[in-house]
């Protein structure tokens, strides 16, 4: 997991700050500072925080997502909307 802040949207509300204390941190009353690559246990912690953020300043790019298969299909099936699975 990657974290990303827009600085420039970034208004130093400090919700993040108060919900990721070990990822994102003010500096003195504006400027934050934030770990980039914080450890996959704070995961929920980091979620809750880009959620809480009144400007939307903070994106999660999940480096580590394993790629969504394509759905299989059986000649003659359609796959399902629901599981991607061919029905028979």
């Amino acid at each position: 997991m990657r974290v990303v802040v827009d600085l420039a949207r970034c208004q130093g509300y400090a919700q993040c700050a108060f919900l990721a204390p070990d990822t994102f941190r003010m500096w003195g009353e504006e400027a934050l500072m934030f770990h980039s690559s914080p450890d996959e246990t704070q995961r929920d912690e980091v979620l809750r925080a880009v959620a809480a953020c009144p400007v939307q300043a903070i994106l999660v790019d999940w480096l580590d997502a394993a790629p969504t298969p394509p759905p299989t299909t059986v000649a003659g099936a359609a796959p399902t909307a629901a599981t991607g699975t061919a029905t028979a």
